[in-house]
């Protein structure tokens, strides 16, 4: 007999971060060498790509999903709990057709979301192009850059925010608003919230470290992958070890000693290492066929999400990465960050 999920209150995991429309398509080869793209890549639109949105909406009948790094992890943890209404987010988008569609899409997937509308710039977008098993991303973030701490100010922001036990950004937010990220994080330290950070790409921990460290002190558990974990080793100088990085990170100070850091490193299809309070444990991934690994886009997001649902239902740390794993495992045999609409995780 299936285990019944723990229900939740409404509201209790809040996401922020970079809202940005998923337009997944399959493509030809002329439509790619048209706008210069390279298969199996990911970059920032330039000028050149800008068009490409538009054709890719008239010509290919693309798939619309609400995305985003922070917003794929609530709309996975939405998925894994169950509970209506157990999950909400905000970000900034552009008041056009895009928005519209994009909230429709999260709301869709059960998210409360309150965004914040900005006139001046368009709906935030990443046109997911696959060819021949390849898939290749370009994201134009726009209005999803412009997130601002007067948005939090609002009626209903401030109550999500109230009504919130755990809260989560992604790394990607930091280039945004860090004023808006530590605003939160101080509100989840007074009220004794918990506060969960990825620290989502190398480059963050390049070029805004000063960033990072800044929100460090904040943080109740920290996501990463390997590569990340290796990158923040390589600039703190700690060495290549995972692990020991991982123990390291733990054990920087903390603005809060109610409850330990505790960090999480996913390694593909190596064990997932978890660390806390001199500790590690890990847990090992169950293989998955070649042939049934569709897209790997979105994979560490719904790791987190299957992650904090559990988490949020007072699972054990050990469930929680099986839920984690069990949930990127789904995602990854999708094309974006989807699944199916029924979780059946036990």
């Amino acid at each position: 007999m299936a285990k019944e999920k723990e229900q939740v209150p409404p509201g209790v995991f809040l996401g922020i971060g970079n809202p940005l429309l998923d337009m997944s398509s399959i493509v030809d080869s002329e439509f790619l060498r048209k706008y210069d793209v390279q298969p199996d890549s990911a970059v920032l639109a330039e000028e050149r790509h800008l068009a490409l949105f538009q054709e890719l909406a008239d010509n290919f009948e693309p798939d619309y999903i609400a995305g985003g790094a922070a917003q794929n992890t609530v709309r996975v943890a939405q998925w894994m709990m169950g509970s209506p209404g157990a999950t909400s987010f905000m970000g900034c988008v552009g008041k056009d057709t895009y928005g519209d569609l994009l909230k429709q899409c999260a709301m869709k997937d059960g998210v409360n979301g309150h965004y914040m509308e900005d006139a001046t710039d368009a709906t935030g977008t990443c046109a997911i192009l696959l060819f021949q098993g390849e898939r290749s991303l370009i994201a134009n973030l726009a209005a999803a850059n412009n997130f601002s701490p007067e948005h939090l100010r609002t009626e209903k922001a401030e109550s999500l925010v109230d009504a919130a036990k755990y809260v989560y950004f992604s790394g990607f937010f930091l280039t945004v608003s860090l004023e808006s990220l530590v605003q939160v994080a101080r509100k989840c330290i007074d009220e004794d919230k918990v506060f969960l950070f990825n620290l989502s790409a190398p480059f963050l921990l390049q070029y805004f470290q000063d960033r990072v460290s800044t929100v460090l002190p904040y943080c109740d558990f920290v996501f990463c992958n390997e590569t990340e974990a290796a990158t923040f080793g390589e600039i703190k100088g700690w060495g290549d070890d995972v692990a020991q990085i991982a123990l390291k990170i733990a054990a920087l100070p903390k603005a809060s000693g109610t409850r330990p850091r505790i960090v999480v490193i996913t390694q593909g299809s190596s064990p997932t290492i978890l660390a806390c309070q001199g500790k590690v444990v890990t847990f090992p991934v169950e293989p998955l066929a070649n042939e049934l690994l569709v897209d790997t886009n979105g994979a560490g997001d719904s790791f987190a999400g299957g992650f904090i649902a559990k988490l949020i239902q007072g699972e054990k740390l050990a469930d929680c990465v099986r839920a984690g794993h069990f949930a990127a495992r789904i995602v990854i045999q999708q094309s974006g960050c989807t699944f199916p609409k029924v979780c059946d995780f036990v």
